[in-house]
């Protein structure tokens, strides 16, 4: 079951996508938004062209596991994405997965690779997608309920 993964944030969103098998979770592309709903048309023709069947999003909880405003804003938006597509949405926690993204980022640097600022932010919020799906797939994090 191809699943894609959502790091939603304010400025860009973080994609990953499984492979088919539903085995593992690969970084895809940051998508740099003013408003996230603007950016509902472009995801659904992705779901749409990757043969998406499953929707993950991560929700950004609070270290005392209590649901904050941004992660209600983003069970919102993650409901209205997959009312609009049609496939299922299940929600996970993702707040270690920036920093889990940031250690890569930072392994890669020290092994020479040169990344600017701008490219670094980028593949950070794709990275930390595949972190927390690759979470998930594994069976290593749980859904989060949302009514």
């Amino acid at each position: 079951m191809r699943t894609l993964a959502i790091d939603l944030g304010a400025k860009r969103i973080g994609l990953a996508l499984s492979d088919e098998g539903g085995r593992w979770a690969t970084p895809l592309e940051v998508i740099s938004v003013n408003d996230p709903q603007h950016a509902i048309p472009q995801l659904l023709q992705l779901i749409q062209n990757q043969d998406v069947q499953r929707l993950v999003v991560g929700l950004p909880l609070n270290m005392d596991d209590t649901i904050g405003p941004a992660a209600k804003q983003a069970a919102a938006w993650g409901k209205r994405l997959s009312a609009q597509s049609g496939k299922p949405v299940v929600f996970v926690d993702e707040r270690l997965s920036s920093f889990e993204a940031e250690q890569q980022l930072n392994d890669r640097k020290r092994h020479g690779e040169k990344l600017t600022r701008r490219r670094r932010k980028e593949q950070q919020d794709a990275l930390a997608a595949a972190s927390f799906l690759q979470q998930f797939l594994d069976g290593k994090i749980p859904p989060v309920e949302m009514s």
